[in-house]
């Protein structure tokens, strides 16, 4: 097959050296207004064409190999004493598989546990392009599965305006989970 980004042969959909050129993660942080850090691997503009695949039948491949580069990266680098649960945002299989559940496969380590099917929308609109009044209107409404725990990392693949986490922690905190102490996505939006 030929490499997504410069048609190269390759056995992967993204070949290695495009892998070191282009999908090297850097660290990124901001906080929420709710003084949540969010932890990013990448820009947004670095990605985007890369987060869309979500929605086409290569997205699968596409979101494993950045999930590999950044959030197994991520948890291999993580040390630390305390046991964390990670936790995707609404990890419901769509095309086939969840995107969401990928990036969360990838934090498996001796001291994140991922957990699936734990915090889902009963919203299903589209929030893709829309504005931020767009998803203030049409919240996502989620429902948290029976789960305890503490020290969640809380995963997502783009945060945008951060609605979605606050909602998602809020949600989180209502069913009296501790507050999220680090979240992370794979792209960032300004």
């Amino acid at each position: 097959m030929k490499c997504i980004l410069c048609e190269s042969y390759t056995f992967t959909h993204i070949c290695s050296s495009c892998q070191t050129s282009f999908l090297t993660p850097n660290i990124y942080k901001r906080k929420l207004p709710n003084g949540i850090n969010i932890i990013s691997f990448y820009k947004y503009e670095e990605i985007k064409e890369l987060l869309f695949t979500k929605h086409t039948d290569i997205g699968f491949y596409i979101y494993n190999i950045i999930a590999k580069l950044s959030f197994k990266k991520f948890a291999e680098e993580f040390h630390t004493r305390e046991k964390y649960i990670s936790v995707a945002i609404d990890d419901v299989p769509k095309n086939g598989y969840s995107h969401t559940a990928i990036l969360n496969q990838q934090l498996k380590s001796y001291n994140i546990t991922p957990h699936y099917n734990i915090l889902r929308s009963q919203n299903r609109v589209s929030y893709s392009g829309k504005s931020r009044k767009f998803r203030e209107d049409n919240q996502r409404d989620f429902k948290v599965k029976n789960f305890k725990g503490n020290d969640i990392i809380l995963v997502d693949d783009i945060v945008t305006t951060g609605l979605t986490m606050q909602e998602a922690i809020k949600a989180l905190n209502n069913k009296n989970i501790s507050l999220c102490l680090s979240l992370v996505d794979l792209g960032m939006m300004k």
